[in-house]
């Protein structure tokens, strides 16, 4: 995939998904503005893998559930890359605890929504009025979104389907603009997410589950991105994609 002079922006960028696909983007050729809120150290690695490699990238900290932080992230894109961006990944999100119905309050639910949803509204909403036409946005939803989730993902799985809507809404009004919204929903892939949240045991037996028995790379979803990202799925568009080697089938 050739996104030589594209600018790119990657919330939640920094490692894992986020770092790969920031990574891959930027050895694509394009210019990448690296989002992370709490995992800095990381950022710098991704962003000295890039710039070891000749990529150009910067590393943008802040909450992406903030309206000032997203035009902050922004701002310092344009200001390195200028006024354009042609790429928006919306990496950012997580799960937070697992909880079930019972030990869930409303506080605990909004603030999955606004990690999970609220991020790529906001992001989205900034980034549209400065995309020109030929533009990609490829947000991050889960297998979690497809089938409910584990034990005590609810709130996790509702805000990775309301990314879905969001991306099939975004396709439909956006479409018209030239510009394509696209998704990815990851499945068991093996990332520091599940070092936090899936026991070992669990992770053993899904990954034994899945017919290509194993967990999915990083690196494999990145690739997944920049596809997106490029011209070369230039009728792609609204679609939500999974990469979960075969454990579950939209």
């Amino acid at each position: 995939m050739d996104l030589a002079n594209k600018v790119a922006i990657v919330t939640g960028g920094a490692r894992d998904i986020g770092g790969a696909v920031s990574e891959r983007l930027a050895a694509a050729g394009a210019k990448v503005a690296i989002n992370y809120f709490e995992s800095r150290d990381s950022g710098e690695r991704t962003l000295q893998r890039i710039t070891d490699a000749g990529g150009e990238a910067i590393l943008v900290g802040g909450d992406m559930t903030s309206e000032d932080a997203v035009a902050e992230l922004i701002a310092q894109s344009q200001a390195a890359f200028g006024s354009e961006v042609d790429i928006l990944v919306n990496v950012a999100g997580g799960l937070v605890a697992r909880k079930t119905i019972d030990q869930m309050d409303l506080a605990f639910l909004e603030t999955v929504l606004r990690l999970n949803i609220n991020s790529a509204f906001l992001a989205t909403k900034a980034v549209v009025p400065h995309m020109p036409q030929g533009g990609s946005i490829v947000n991050f939803a889960s297998l979690a979104g497809r089938d409910g989730g584990g034990a005590g993902a609810s709130a996790y799985a509702t805000a990775k389907g309301a990314v879905m809507s969001f991306t099939r809404a975004m396709a439909k009004e956006l479409g018209p603009t030239g510009i394509r919204v696209n998704c990815v929903c990851p499945g068991l892939i093996d990332t520091t997410f599940h070092d936090t949240f899936t026991k070992d045991e669990v992770r053993k037996n899904i990954a034994a589950s899945t017919p290509l028995r194993r967990e999915g790379r990083s690196e494999e979803v990145a690739h997944l991105v920049a596809y997106l990202a490029s011209g070369e799925s230039s009728f792609l568009n609204g679609a939500s994609i999974d990469v979960n080697g075969g454990t579950f089938f939209s």
